[in-house]
């Protein structure tokens, strides 16, 4: 199973949070991702400019060094690589996955975000992975209206032979149906974020990053011990 975590500052941290202390949360949460053996952590933050991104995946690509956890980067190929990052995570308005992966370097992970059938078929070819969503509703996404649903999850997994994670709005309670649609794995924003703030004067508060070790076995035995499709 592929566990995802995806990045959102304005979400970790509230609104009035200093951006150093902003930024000392998004490691805390990247550090305990690392520490829970989540497999990638995305770098979704497409506010910063260049160099402040670059800087930020740079510490991100430090940290996970000697770990199985890969940093990748939200659409920005050339931080990406610039950064020493494991790779790119495309969005659907990026520039085509064909013409990334000829610029990319070799071996360089190009996973790409989906919402149908057709354009899952188009990227495939060319990604390592797909990111299908919004799978159910989501904060991340107040303006959607429709969903994939779990069986239009499905469609996709059986339209492409690369893996398919899914996203939007997964809880620990959408596991078995999403190991049953055939998905490689999950990706979430609030999965991987505290419930509440920590306590006002506790030493990294406020901040929604928490520990990730029991959110991560949780997602991994609902997974396993799911009836997979034959």
């Amino acid at each position: 199973m592929i566990l995802h975590l995806v990045t959102d500052r304005h979400r970790l941290a509230p609104l009035e949070t200093r951006a150093g202390q902003v930024r000392s949360c998004l490691l805390s949460q990247a550090r305990a991702a690392i520490a829970a053996g989540i497999d990638v952590v995305q770098v979704r933050e497409p506010d910063l400019d260049a160099a402040v991104l670059r800087s930020l995946v740079a510490d991100l690509v430090e940290m996970a060094s000697g770990t199985a956890t890969q940093i990748v980067v939200n659409d920005r190929l050339d931080v990406a690589i610039a950064a020493g990052a494991s790779g790119v995570h495309l969005k659907g308005t990026s520039a085509p996955v064909a013409r990334v992966r000829a610029l990319a370097p070799k071996a360089f992970l190009i996973g790409c975000s989906v919402h149908d059938e057709a354009a899952a078929r188009e990227a495939a070819p060319h990604a390592d992975y797909l990111m299908a969503g919004s799978v159910f509703p989501t904060i991340s996404k107040p303006a959607r209206t429709t969903w994939l649903g779990v069986a239009g999850l499905a469609a996709i997994v059986r339209a492409v032979s690369v893996p398919v994670i899914g996203i939007g709005g997964i809880t620990v309670d959408h596991i078995p149906e999403i190991a049953r649609s055939g998905a490689a794995g999950v990706a979430g924003i609030g999965l991987f974020m505290a419930d509440a703030p920590r306590r006002p004067g506790s030493a990294d508060a406020p901040c929604l990053a928490t520990a990730l070790d029991q959110v991560s076995r949780a997602l991994r035995a609902g997974f396993d011990t799911a009836g997979r499709p034959s």
